[in-house]
């Protein structure tokens, strides 16, 4: 078997899997090097604008529309279930806005971080609560009012860094206030 072609491929073909791993993973790097955002040039207050205009506003504003929902469910006295589906988008939600970051700001960052993990685990905490459990519920909306206060602040930062208020406005509930869309 020594005198094989089959053999002497196998370690050639070991030998080149580096290079084109390498040349690979090169042009990969290169290709999102390339896609750097304009959040990275410009002012302190050009880079925070476009950073909030390319998904930092809009992930904001999602979360406060997420915890208005949770706020919504528990009102309306859904089901458990509904709730735990509005805390659970609350989570998503969190989750996805954490991926925005960071921002081109360092304050903001610590900012919208501390607001995001808060959010997430008011999010937990309301799941784990919606089959009746009162005391996780309490401990979500106070963790959710907060969360307002977090974001209000985060919003505040980038008014002064920006000059101007910027818009984290996204869908709000349709209907009756029901969080789903639907009417009571």
């Amino acid at each position: 078997m020594a005198g094989s072609g089959r053999l002497a491929l196998a370690p050639t073909r070991l030998r080149r899997a580096p290079l084109v791993v390498g040349a690979v993973a090169t042009a990969v790097a290169l290709t999102l090097g390339g896609c750097a955002g304009q959040e990275q040039s410009g002012s302190a207050s050009q880079r925070v604008a476009t950073w909030m205009q390319g998904g930092g506003g809009s992930g904001i504003g999602n979360v406060e529309v997420a915890s208005r929902n949770v706020d919504l469910a528990l009102a309306e006295h859904n089901s458990a279930a509904a709730v735990r589906e509005v805390c659970a988008l609350l989570s998503n939600e969190a989750q996805t806005a954490i991926g925005n970051l960071p921002a081109p700001d360092d304050q903001l960052t610590n900012q919208l971080n501390t607001a995001y993990l808060d959010a997430t685990a008011a999010a937990d905490d309301c799941y784990k609560g919606a089959g009746g459990n009162t005391t996780l519920l309490a401990k979500s909306a106070t963790e959710r009012a907060k969360l307002a206060g977090l974001l209000a602040t985060a919003v505040d930062h980038v008014r002064s860094v920006t000059g101007h208020t910027p818009t984290t406005d996204t869908t709000a509930p349709q209907g009756g206030g029901d969080p789903f869309g639907g009417s009571t």
